[in-house]
């Protein structure tokens, strides 16, 4: 196999981003917005230093970016909450979500020649970006375990339980917010999967009730209509 079609296998903190709505903007607007969202990306504090040290590796996705860190699991998070806010003194606004997950990584070169990167670390956290609505930071349960240990996390941190994403995949969510950064709302996709598994609850209650009335007044019809009557034990005086 080519050196460089080798996959190289690491484990990475991602940090996936991407425009909502993006696909109804027109064409000069996209450009607009994906240009000032990399300017805020570039000018975030986390950015800089992982670029720095060289710990950073972004992908673009055509409506937002992926951004790989290599150094520690608290970046894609903090980089995550300098964005939020960030994006909170734009006008107009930039309507984005974040995913956040770390996992195992294939660093391969593409047709270009660039560094580019696949596997289950990056595809879990579009998956768990995807189950959130403009400005929530999601986190997948296994880097908000990693991040509760510091009680300076801990405040931030609000399970979601779990949520359905593609190829029938249930993912556990934890939603990242504090005053300043995050949407504090539950995304729709959670609102949508509560009130399905309140109805299923409902109808499975609706069912057993009526099958309990069944059973009752089947157990009444044939004691009334079939059950022999005792004997008389009782006998008349001569």
């Amino acid at each position: 196999m080519p050196t460089n079609l080798t996959p190289r296998f690491r484990i990475g903190h991602v940090l996936f981003i991407d425009v909502v709505g993006y696909s109804k903007l027109l064409v000069n607007d996209q450009t607009r917005v994906v240009r000032r969202l990399n300017e805020l990306v570039q000018g975030t504090e986390q950015v800089r230093l992982a670029s720095k040290k060289n710990k950073l590796l972004r992908v673009a996705t055509g409506d937002g970016m992926a951004l790989v860190f290599r150094d520690s699991p608290e970046s894609p998070v903090r980089c995550a909450l300098e964005l939020s806010q960030a994006l909170k003194k734009e006008t107009p606004p930039i309507p984005i979500r974040m995913g956040i997950h770390s996992g195992l990584l294939n660093e391969v070169m593409d047709v270009n020649n660039r560094m580019n990167v696949t596997g289950a670390g990056i595809n879990i956290a579009q998956r768990i970006m995807d189950c959130g609505d403009a400005g929530h930071i999601l986190l997948s349960k296994h880097v908000a375990e990693d991040l509760e240990h510091d009680e300076r996390w801990r405040p931030c941190l609000h399970d979601l339980g779990q949520c359905e994403v593609k190829h029938g995949l249930r993912v556990e969510l934890v939603n990242l917010y504090n005053s300043e950064a995050g949407n504090p709302q539950l995304p729709e996709k959670i609102r949508r999967t509560r009130r399905k598994r309140v109805a299923n609850s409902a109808l499975v209650l609706s069912s057993a009730g009526i099958l309990g009335l069944a059973v009752l007044g089947t157990s009444w019809f044939v004691t009334a209509h079939f059950q022999k009557p005792e004997r008389c034990r009782i006998q008349a005086r001569s």
